[in-house]
């Protein structure tokens, strides 16, 4: 076998079969602490990540690779449910893609096939390599389950996951060069050597590592517009450190935050909300008189803005100062309990949606958010355009989000807790952009538009405001990739039965 830098020799990979040890050749760092931290939190809940943090100084002194492996693999996955378990597709591609070094990933596709090696388990990791980086067969290890739940243990090799089945699955027939990448591959499946024409083994240093630059996101194999998960941030262990000390204050501002943001008015509110740490930025249209409604028209004006948090309409009225009608598909119980603005619960049904918000337009000021669910990546969903068949009036509000800690928002998890995670973040920031009203050219009534193109043309200006790419994906389209059904109930905590 000979040994070469990969930097250097990323030219032999082209057209020829790779295996590859993913922590070793694609990531800047290879500790696999993180990944574990955020399937314990986000699948087992706060309880679990703690232990398994607590635990850490053991698994670092046993090593990451086999005694400490097989700790925070069974204190993380015990007695998780196996059938919903969809971590490794929802939430930690987004983690992996930003620890990815841009050398080792420019590297690795240029091959024909791929074949990849991981420590991980294979249900973190193959949906991800197999979605984002297309290999053909994934060298990792299952777990034992036992009636449906993970018992944490490593399984045994099976006959139909033995190397050479994976190898004759990835090559098929071919006589391509196998080129073997990355430093762990022997520790993960020494078998599968005897099988290679020729072997070149590309060695990789933690510190050439380290010297590589972040995958740019434009570089990505396929955008990454959906992902799950409450925490925003890479739990290292230092960062995991500073998460549990910040968890009871942040807890007590987040409390005090909701209280104060929804019994008081909002001109009171808005200082004690500021002064705990929260930031809004307003940007106002060029033209005043475009927030002012055509005299001949006896409905209220229709601001439409996209989807962040489920605080949109809330900011929105908060900046403009006026009272709002919102209408919603799912609004929790409780949050429209408390919801300081009227909010309405939508049917799915076309013509009694249509009804009840030309009500609510007759009676006042309405915001919809016709991508009928939040996306956190700058991109925007496709706008639904029953909206364009209400009036003439129309605003659009271009609305971002930044948070450093806890993510708002979630597509298999408790949404009524959505407001309390989203003001738990030390600094979260709004910015919201009022833009100018839509000429009466390009509306329904006025300009002889179709629905479908003042949709499209609101859903375009709010993108340009933004800086955010335009998709014509759906709501259903973001659950069935991160929750695998159709959003209809959208988490246990829809009705906070």
């Amino acid at each position: 076998m000979k040994t070469v830098s990969l930097v250097h020799k990323t030219e032999e990979l082209a057209n020829k079969t790779v295996v590859f040890d993913f922590e070793g050749t694609l990531l800047r760092s290879a500790s696999l602490f993180p990944y574990f931290m955020l399937v314990a939190f986000e699948a087992g809940g706060l309880l679990r990540s703690l232990v398994l943090f607590v635990s850490y100084p053991l698994v670092w002194l046993v090593g990451e690779d086999q005694l400490g492996l097989k700790i925070m693999v069974f204190l993380t996955l015990f007695g998780i449910k196996k059938d919903t378990f969809r971590i490794g597709s929802a939430v930690l591609p987004k983690f992996f893609l930003e620890n990815m070094g841009w050398e080792g990933f420019e590297a690795i596709m240029r091959c024909n096939k791929k074949v990849a090696s991981s420590k991980l388990p294979r249900a973190m990791v193959e949906g991800f390599l197999k979605d984002y980086l297309g290999v053909e067969g994934v060298i990792a290890r299952d777990i034992k389950s036992f009636k449906g739940y993970f018992l944490g243990l490593f399984e045994e090799k099976k006959e139909n996951n033995t190397p050479t089945h994976i190898y004759d699955e990835a090559t098929a027939g071919n006589d391509n060069t196998i080129s073997i990448t990355g430093s762990h591959i022997e520790y993960i499946d020494q078998e599968l050597f005897p099988y290679f024409k020729q072997k070149v083994c590309l060695m990789l240093s933690s510190e050439e590592r380290r010297n590589w630059h972040v995958l740019p996101k434009e570089r990505y194999p396929k955008p990454l517009i959906f992902h799950d998960g409450r925490l925003a941030f890479r739990p290292t262990p230092a960062s995991s450190l500073a998460f549990f000390m910040w968890l009871p204050l942040g807890l007590f501002l987040s409390i005090c935050r909701f209280t104060f943001g929804t019994a008081l008015p909002f001109n009171l509110s808005a200082p004690v909300l500021a002064f705990s740490g929260t930031r809004t930025t307003l940007s106002r249209p060029q033209n005043p008189l475009s927030l002012v409604q055509n005299e001949e028209n006896q409905k209220g004006m229709l601001y439409v803005c996209n989807h962040r948090t489920l605080l949109d309409p809330l900011y929105i009225a908060y900046v403009l100062d006026k009272p709002l009608s919102a209408v919603t598909y799912s609004l929790s119980r409780f949050n429209e309990l408390v919801a300081p603005i009227r909010t309405i619960r939508l049917t799915r049904d076309r013509e009694r949606d249509r009804e009840t918000m030309d009500k609510l337009l007759s009676l006042g000021n309405l915001v919809v958010c016709p991508e009928g669910t939040t996306c956190r990546e700058p991109y925007l969903l496709r706008f639904s355009p029953l909206f364009a068949e209400l009036t003439d009036d129309i605003v659009p509000v271009a609305v971002d989000v930044k948070v450093s800690m806890f993510y708002g928002t979630t597509a298999s998890g408790h949404k009524c807790l959505d407001p309390f995670f989203h003001f738990m973040n030390p600094n979260p920031t709004y910015f919201i952009k009022i833009l100018d009203r839509v000429p009466l050219s390009e509306t329904c009534l006025g300009g002889g538009r179709s629905r479908i193109e003042v949709a499209n043309f609101v859903q375009r200006e709010i993108g340009n405001a933004l800086g955010f790419a335009c998709t014509s994906l759906t709501r259903k389209d973001k659950y069935m990739i991160l929750a695998g059904n159709e959003g209809v109930n959208e988490g246990p905590c829809h009705n906070c039965k």
